[in-house]
């Protein structure tokens, strides 16, 4: 692999996590093998190996779909099972793919992929243009609140790079997104995975297409703004109390910025207790800060000395978010075993750990149709609903819509300790 930039640009550089979404035969892993292999990520060992398989697989090109389908199911079948990571790094930015399945049956693992995603590709097969299931992981994406999609219409090189086929889809794709999603942020891409047209390099076969490659989207797509920077939110992972002379009285609170700034002598409120207080210092292992903000993880002191342990959180003493036993919200359900009407289960929070109960269905989503089925009784795997959950002990919470973070939740068979769930508060 080469390496054009020194290890500390490396550690400094801003990451940008992007999952792939589109129907079966899209060409979901080719393309994130074209882009690995263009943007020269790939190690020798890997190349050979994958140049092996092609032979043995009869492939006339490099089979560029066996760098992500690792798994010797996928590549026997040929198709994407399980979420496959993957990582690389440009000059400019370092990337997590998460290479997700196409099919209906994985939709559990598509919403894994995408929650921490901070793009989403879909593909749409040129020949086959916008499809039942372009919508479906169009509108999951959007669902899970992935600010930036980036639309790669493929197989170009099928249909002889015609302008008029890209543009039917590309308005086709738009009418669909400004009755779902208005103020989406989208971006339409001509390629051929299977050829590199528009992925790392420019294509010479559409000269009437002037937006960019792939790469070059995912390299300068702005994501600072991604984070809320509005709400100050400080969820609380540990108390720090160091056993020794030198930081006798030292008493910190570690944990990860989910939300806003914080600074040296603002003005705080502590819940659930609702004391107020002031930040001492904001300190991290090499120092202390003069800001901290998401996703930073720090350790706060505060001035007074507050009750204050895991599960609680600190926020600004003007923005205090929602704090609430009951809760809406739409959750996919991921275990073999469905989910019961007035079935008990425990439920996480950022750090907060809490017991529900399941108290409605609202209704069940078809993912096919986008269609609201009510009267549910149970929610079945892969299932998308919406549903009214009463808790033990409040949460503080903002909207998914407004904070990923302070807004999703997931839930936990106590009985197996499984996760059962993920989902986002409305």
């Amino acid at each position: 692999m080469e390496q054009t930039f020194s290890s500390k640009a490396y550690l400094d550089m801003e990451l940008l996590r992007f999952t792939t979404a589109g129907s079966v035969d899209d060409g979901k892993s080719t393309l994130i093998g074209r882009l690995l292999y263009d943007s020269k990520s790939i190690f020798e060992d890997q190349l050979d190996a994958v140049k092996r398989a092609s032979i043995q697989k009869g492939s006339e090109h490099l089979n560029l779909a066996l760098f992500t389908d690792g798994l010797r199911a996928e590549r026997e079948q040929g198709i994407t099972i399980d979420v496959a990571y993957r990582y690389f790094a440009t000059p400019l930015r370092k990337f997590i793919i998460a290479d997700t399945p196409g099919h209906i049956q994985y939709t559990r693992n598509m919403v894994t992929g995408a929650s921490t995603a901070n793009a989403a590709i879909v593909l749409i097969d040129a020949r086959n243009g916008v499809i039942e299931q372009t919508h479906r992981h169009a509108f999951l994406a959007s669902l899970l609140g992935i600010p930036h999609i980036i639309v790669c219409i493929n197989k170009m090189d099928l249909m002889e790079y015609r302008q008029d086929i890209y543009q039917s889809i590309l308005d086709e794709f738009q009418l669909f997104a400004n009755q779902v999603f208005p103020e989406q942020d989208m971006r339409f891409i001509p390629i051929s995975a299977l050829h590199g047209d528009n992925v790392v390099k420019p294509s010479v076969n559409m000269p009437w297409y002037s937006g960019g490659t792939l790469l070059h989207h995912l390299e300068t797509i702005p994501i600072s703004q991604d984070h809320d920077l509005v709400h100050p939110r400080f969820p609380v992972q540990y108390v720090i109390r160091p056993e020794s002379d030198e930081f006798h009285d030292y008493r910190g609170y570690a944990g990860r910025v989910a939300g806003g700034f914080f600074h040296p002598g603002d003005k705080v409120m502590v819940l659930p207790s609702r004391i107020e207080t002031e930040i001492t210092s904001v300190d991290t292992l090499t120092g202390p800060l003069t800001e901290a903000h998401p996703p930073m993880s720090v350790t706060l002191t505060l001035k007074d000395d507050v009750d204050l342990s895991r599960g609680d959180m600190i926020v600004g003493v003007d923005d205090i978010p929602a704090e609430s036993c009951d809760i809406s919200a739409m959750i996919c359900w991921m275990n073999p075993k469905p989910m019961q009407l007035h079935g008990r289960y425990a439920l996480k929070n950022t750090t907060r750990d809490v017991k529900c109960l399941i108290q409605d269905i609202d209704y069940v989503l078809n993912i096919s149709t986008l269609e609201q089925i009510t009267g549910a009784t149970v929610v079945k795997m892969n299932d998308i609903a919406r549903v009214q959950l009463r808790t033990t002990k409040p949460l503080f919470c903002d909207p998914y819509t407004t904070n990923r973070i302070t807004g999703s939740i997931i839930l936990i068979d106590e009985a197996s300790n499984e996760t059962v769930a993920a989902g986002m508060i409305v």
